[in-house]
């Protein structure tokens, strides 16, 4: 009998003797047809919940301009909002990781997507109970007749879709609560966080543990596809709302005078919540009539990476008689700290960690505000651009993923190997995303913020919004409605351009008699102006053009080397610490990357403004225009910057593992010198952790 066949019958011996049979099945024609089948519904199942997870978390990137715009909040602000997902998971992931796989984990990961479900709707929740979106309006009157939007008593007002009877019956700082409203979409992301928690590792554990050896890496592919596609089609539907109005439904849209490119338009930023809500409920059902166990095919205890279920029925096997709490004090003591000990002195690992650190910070940042970055940096509207994103940048991301582990797995490549092709890709993405510094649109021309009321590109600390044109006009300062002179100046708004006649209605509007509206070296005044901010240049749409290729070409080059990075930090530690620096991996990634990047590239992006909204009653709200160079110049020098960290630290890993493994030599001080062959668990689990980021916004990305 083989040696390994007898061990298991020995094993199943013992474990008839006070355990259920359940434990040791033979593998009949009956049970493998069971298995095949329980794993393939799980398979699918869980193939869908990913599916649903990655849409929702696209979804939300996408949506970030809206949200901000709609309760009137700065970017750092909307960096918490985004940074609340991973507080969420991490406050639920360790306890959810160790005593799931004791649970029926099937139920457990139901449970989760219906949590993810609630934290979904509760985000959309606001919308419900806000009044009308309200934006600034001069309230020219709605026929072809003239009037005179240079008069104090009609200078400004908020403007609803709404009756105007109802717009009148509020006191004034009745609806300013609306703008808090933002706690819900908070507290709604957390909740996602902690609902997701339970889906990676207890789906990953049961498919290693029920499914056999050479399938396991297929399965996890068939996993990791299902992420990638998940966020193509959660950009998409962000492209379809940012294109319907906030009040699509609800309003007569006849009546609303801005359009997609306006900076106060606001899309149905509600409607996809919704739609990923329900997604999420239907991924939960048929988790509720999966069986906790599948039938086994066999014990694989000679496998580096056992599953926690395999290891937890060989320890109670072994000594049924340990109490829990002792074995884990005993661990602690004897096993934990010292792993660690030796993991944190191990300086390929520590170095690699901490570049990952800096480059998830420099990738988190990037993916998060892209959206915002095109927008204002291109004139494009919402929807544009996330149509674009989800259906050219998600795909590059995706396809530079799995072409590293294609290029890993074909040519057999070792460790030093692998240091290198994630140093060369790096090197490649980073040097071409730099070429972004100079392929900036034109700066929009502002009157009194990025030019003189004369026209001229100097301001002096005098000139404001104010001049000697419209000072008769007693416009409010906090007015925003930007209207476009014939002289290629943007206005904040028709009075503020002095002008005192309109014809037409709403989006077709056309002003004339404006005072402010000259053609230097011209004094005398008269021009008119139509509604809108004037066009960025003749040269942005070609800009734009170049934008999108460069970006493609870095988010493949970025990507490449994420498989050969994680194949790095598994080769570079003993077999047995995998699972322990996986956890650290993760866990110093998402406390150190995931939560303050977001926060800290808002708040350098708050710095540039230069026109802030404001709410009724007071504070600041949304910024209405921005220092489109200096956004630039931050935006892409912070990820730069932190890209030449890990960068640096990168170097340093790869001459540390030269001078461990010379070429052609073994040296048992590094793991996996020897050209050999991915381990086919490996091959299918295409960076669950780079996926995670990535596939989130273009992806989290």
């Amino acid at each position: 009998m083989d040696p390994s066949n007898k061990e298991r019958s020995q094993l199943c011996s013992r474990a008839m003797h006070g355990r259920s049979s359940s434990v040791c099945q033979c593998p009949t024609l009956q049970t493998k047809k069971s298995r095949c089948g329980g794993l393939t519904i799980f398979l699918s199942a869980i193939s869908f919940v990913y599916f649903a997870k990655a849409l929702t978390g696209s979804y939300l990137k996408s949506s970030i301009t809206q949200i901000e715009r709609r309760f009137e909040l700065p970017s750092s602000l909307v960096g918490v909002i985004d940074g609340s997902f991973e507080i969420g998971n991490l406050l639920v992931i360790t306890l959810v990781s160790y005593f799931g796989a004791k649970l029926h984990r099937p139920k457990l990961i139901g449970s989760g997507c219906l949590v993810m479900s609630v934290g979904t709707f509760l985000i959309a929740l606001p919308h419900f109970i806000m009044g009308r979106y309200m934006y600034d309006r001069a309230p020219v009157q709605m026929s072809n007749t003239s009037s005179s939007p240079c008069l104090q008593d009609i200078a400004s007002q908020k403007y609803s879709t709404m009756d105007k009877s109802h717009v009148n019956a509020e006191p004034g700082c009745q609806r300013d609560f609306e703008s808090y409203l933002w706690i819900y979409i908070l507290l709604g992301n957390l909740l996602r966080g902690i609902g997701e928690a339970p889906i990676q590792p207890l789906g990953i554990s049961y498919i290693d543990d029920y499914a056999a050896e050479d399938n396991a890496a297929f399965y996890i592919g068939c996993i990791q596809t299902a992420a990638v596609i998940g966020p193509i089609f959660g950009f998409l539907l962000g492209s379809l709302c940012a294109s319907l109005f906030v009040d699509v439904g609800a309003v007569d849209l006849d009546r609303v005078t801005i359009t997609p490119k306006d900076e106060r338009w606001v899309g149905a930023w509600w409607l996809g919540y919704l739609v990923a809500g329900v997604i999420s409920i239907l991924a939960a059902i048929p988790f509720w009539f999966i069986p906790k166990e599948q039938p086994r095919s066999e014990l694989r205890k000679n496998s580096s990476t056992p599953s926690e279920q395999s290891k937890f029925i060989l320890e109670e096997l072994r000594d049924q008689k340990v109490q829990d709490q002792g074995r884990l004090l005993t661990m602690a003591r004897g096993d934990f700290f010292p792993s660690l000990k030796e993991l944190l002195g191990n300086p390929v690992f520590f170095l690699y960690l901490c570049g990952s650190v800096f480059q998830y910070n420099s990738l988190v940042g990037m993916v998060t505000y892209k959206p915002k970055y095109i927008e204002q940096q291109y004139g494009q509207t919402s929807s544009r651009t996330n149509f674009i994103i989800g259906l050219i940048n998600v795909p590059a991301v995706a396809m530079g993923i799995f072409l590293g582990g294609v290029v890993m797995k074909m040519f057999r490549i070792n460790i030093v190997g692998a240091a290198k092709l994630l140093l060369s890709s790096s090197v490649i993405g980073y040097v071409i995303l730099m070429s972004l510094f100079g392929m900036g649109c034109e700066r929009s021309s502002v009157a009194g913020l990025t030019v003189s009321y004369a026209g001229y590109s100097y301001i002096s600390q005098e000139d404001g919004a104010l001049a000697e044109c419209n000072v008769h006009c007693l416009c409010p300062q906090n007015h925003w409605e930007p209207v476009c002179g014939d002289n290629g100046i943007t206005y904040y708004s028709a009075c503020f351009a002095g002008c005192h006649l309109s014809n037409g209605t709403g989006k077709v509007s056309v002003y004339y008699n404006c005072s402010c509206v000259t053609r230097p070296p011209l004094p005398s005044g008269g021009r008119s102006a139509v509604p809108g901010p004037c066009s960025r240049g003749t040269t942005c749409s070609r800009m734009f053009l170049y934008f999108m290729v460069i970006s493609v070409i870095t988010s493949f080059s970025l990507s490449f080397g994420g498989t050969p990075g994680y194949i790095l930090l598994l080769r570079c530690i003993k077999p047995e610490l995998k699972s322990l620096a996986l956890g650290i991996y993760t866990m110093a990634v998402r406390v150190l990357a995931g939560v303050p990047a977001p926060m800290y590239f808002g708040a350098l992006i708050d710095s540039v403004c230069l026109k802030w909204g404001s709410r009724q009653c007071s504070g600041k709200g949304s910024c209405r225009l921005y220092n489109t160079d200096a956004f630039r110049f931050l935006y892409l020098g912070t990820t730069v910057a932190l890209g030449t960290v890990f960068l640096s630290l990168s170097t340093a890993v790869l001459y540390i593992l030269k001078k461990q493994c010379p070429t052609g030599k073994n040296s048992p001080s590094c793991n996996g010198c020897r050209r050999s062959s991915l381990p086919s668990n490996l091959v299918g689990n295409v960076h669950l952790l780079q996926s995670r980021y990535w596939l989130q916004k273009e992806t989290r990305l």
